[in-house]
Formats: C-alpha cells, sequence, structure tokens
C-alpha cells in the first residue's frame, strides 16, 4: 500500500484562499482601509465560529433524540455543548477587536455596508432555530413581516441564506424538542412514564416537593417578617412570599396550553434532577443541564456585548439593514430565552436538608437501568 502524499500546511488549511477573501464587494483589498478590513475579518471569523457551534450542537441534539441515551454517552454531549459555549465566549471578546476602531473610523466605510445586515448572518440564525427559539417569539427587524423576508436578496428573490434557514427549519427536532423528549423519560422515583403507576408516583413526588418547599418558603418569610420595620412592610412580604408558593405550584402544574401532563413532567424530571443530583445514575443527566444553561447564558451574554459594541461605534443610529440597531439588539438579549424552564427551575430549589426524601435511592446507584 502507497504510503499517502505529504501535505503542506497552507494547502491543507488553504491558507492562500482564506488571505483572498477581505475585499469586500469590490474583492480588492487593495481598495479597503485598514479598519474595513478589520471589520470584514472578524466577522468572517464569527462565521466560521458559528459554524462550529452548529455542527457540535447538531451532535448533541442526534443523541439526545435518539430512543434511548445510554448514561455513558451523555459524556459525549456535554463535552460538545462545553465546546459551544468556550466558543462562544471567545467570539464575544472579539468584539473588543472592533472596538480598537473609532466611530469615526467604522463611519468612514459604513455606507458601503447599506443594506446589509449582522441580521442576515444565515448560521446565527440556523443557531437560534436549532437550539429551539420559538417562532413567534421573534423580534421584527422592522421592515418585513417574516424574519425570513429579510433574508431574500434585495430583489425579493431566493438567496443562500434563506436556503440555509429554510433547511434548518425542516431539520427537526430542535435541540430543546430533543431534550424535553429525553428528560420526559427520566425515571422519577425510580418509574418511567410508561409505567402504569406513572401518574400516581408524579403526582406524589410533586406534591412532596411543593410541601418542602412551603415549609421553607414559610420560615424564611418568618425571619423577614420578624425584622421588618413596620406592619405594612410584614404585610408586602406576606404577600410576596405567598405568591412565591403560588408561582412554585403554577409552575409544576403548567395549563393544557402550556404543555399540559408532558410538559409537567419534564418540568419535574429537571428539577428531580437538580435536586437529587448527587446519586451517581443521576450526575451525568445534571451536568447536561448545567452545561444547557451555560451555553444559553453565553450566547446571551454575546448579544449583550454585540450591542454594547454597537452602541459604543454608532449610538442610536438606523442599522444598515434598517433595524432599530441598538434597541433591536436589546430585545433579543433580552427576550430570545430557549431553556426558560432550565432557569426557572433555580427559583423553587431548596437547600439538600430540605429536600423531601428521595423515595428509591437505590434505583440511582451505580447498578440501576439506565434512565435515558
Amino acid at each position: 500500500m502507497n504510503a499517502p502524499a505529504p501535505v503542506n500546511y497552507w494547502d491543507y488549511i488553504r491558507v492562500e484562499d482564506l488571505l483572498d477573501l477581505q475585499g469586500g464587494v469590490s474583492r480588492d483589498e487593495a481598495d479597503r482601509g485598514n479598519d474595513e478590513v478589520l471589520f470584514i475579518t472578524v466577522h468572517q471569523v464569527f462565521e466560521l465560529w458559528f459554524k462550529l457551534v452548529l455542527r457540535e450542537l447538531t451532535t448533541a441534539r442526534n443523541l439526545f433524540r435518539s430512543e434511548r441515551v445510554a448514561e455513558q454517552e451523555l459524556s459525549g454531549a456535554v463535552r460538545s455543548l462545553r465546546r459551544c459555549t468556550t466558543i462562544l465566549r471567545v467570539a464575544t471578546d472579539h468584539f473588543a477587536v472592533m472596538e480598537t476602531m473609532t466611530p469615526r473610523d467604522y463611519l468612514a466605510f459604513r455606507d458601503e455596508l447599506m443594506g446589509a445586515s449582522g441580521f442576515q448572518s444565515a448560521q446565527f440564525r440556523q443557531l437560534e432555530i436549532l437550539m429551539g427559539l420559538p417562532e413567534e417569539r421573534r423580534v421584527s427587524l422592522g421592515l418585513e413581516g417574516s424574519y425570513r423576508e429579510a433574508l431574500r436578496d434585495h430583489g425579493g428573490g431566493a438567496s443562500p441564506a434563506l436556503a440555509r434557514v429554510e433547511r434548518q427549519l425542516a431539520d427537526r427536532p430542535s435541540l430543546r424538542e430533543a431534550l424535553h423528549a429525553w428528560l420526559h423519560r427520566t425515571p422519577i422515583d425510580g418509574v418511567g412514564p410508561d409505567d402504569p403507576d406513572a401518574p400516581a408516583h408524579l403526582d406524589a413526588f410533586v406534591e412532596r416537593y411543593l410541601a418542602a418547599h412551603a415549609t421553607e418558603v414559610d420560615a424564611t418569610a418568618a425571619r423577614a417578617r420578624a425584622l421588618a420595620a413596620t406592619d405594612r412592610d410584614r404585610e408586602l412580604l406576606g404577600d410576596r412570599f405567598e405568591a412565591e408558593k403560588q408561582g412554585v405550584r403554577r409552575f409544576l402544574e403548567p395549563t393544557e396550553a402550556e404543555g399540559g401532563p408532558h410538559l409537567r413532567r419534564v418540568r419535574a424530571a429537571m428539577l428531580f434532577i437538580e435536586t437529587y443530583r448527587d446519586l451517581p445514575l443521576l450526575a451525568w443527566p445534571r451536568e447536561v443541564l448545567e452545561t444547557i444553561v451555560q451555553l444559553e447564558q453565553r450566547l446571551t451574554v454575546f448579544r449583550q456585548r454585540h450591542a454594547r459594541m454597537v452602541e459604543r461605534m454608532i449610538g442610536r443610529r438606523t442599522g444598515t439593514g434598517g433595524s432599530a440597531g441598538v434597541a433591536y439588539l436589546d430585545q433579543t438579549a433580552l427576550e430570545y430565552r430557549v431553556f426558560e424552564d432550565l432557569w426557572a427551575v433555580r427559583t423553587i430549589l431548596l437547600r439538600r436538608e430540605s429536600a423531601p426524601e428521595l423515595q428509591d435511592p437505590g434505583y440511582y446507584g451505580f447498578a440501576a437501568p439506565g434512565a435515558g
């Protein structure tokens, strides 16, 4: 068998091709100033990072959409999610490179960008879709009825960006949907969802948790009222803590419109995993949930950092693509949450000693059957 031919670094990485991509609209880098080449380069790097994030998120999604997920496979999903988090952290730091330009440096070539917008990054839209951002949560760019319309070319026709997004929309399930399906299968008190007694066991766990939570909140409320300065303050504190207890019950008893019994079990599974996280069989599931939260936190920070960089460069100007600029970016950073339930669970967690007693701790030992 012949040995493989040797390869050069510059051929393997395709260095010459890469270095020939910073010419902007004219394709001639000699026509561009250093600031514009910097601007183009940083955004090209963003797109390369997004490509890697999409690959890793797809790998994790594909694992969770399997009918059965072995515990030892979860480490691979966590590895992919952690890599995504690291990439987004590094990508966020690139905004500091952009800020080596002054506003006047950027304004010198900004008019050439009219009609173009970061909103048209198909890969970033793919990332949102793959994670599971609901379509109804989309913030309007301001000039079109659907965000997909902004991805058409300026004559209204199809574009490579729109084609990418349409393919992503057709690639179901999203990571959120696949994760919820996996969580729905999690045994609670050792009983999976297909067991005839599953509803009763789920009810029992929820009621035990609500009782333990109420006890904890009542004790905290009593301490707070004892420190209150006035009767009115004590009354307000009482109402506030009572509302907290009612909020927990609403969270663990979603309506049919919210998702009904399916979402109820998913939320209970999140809470169950977080509450009994120290048990061997729940260690990797808990790492999955933690890395999902870290991922969304990092994406939110990326959006916020982007908004502050833009505000520093152009203030509150209208965006080059016709958006509200910084106002649009701030709104997406605030409202674009996918894994809201995982964040909400943190509101209702209890101290280890206050958590209700687990009914079948032996099930979650090293020798137990899989939870996936």
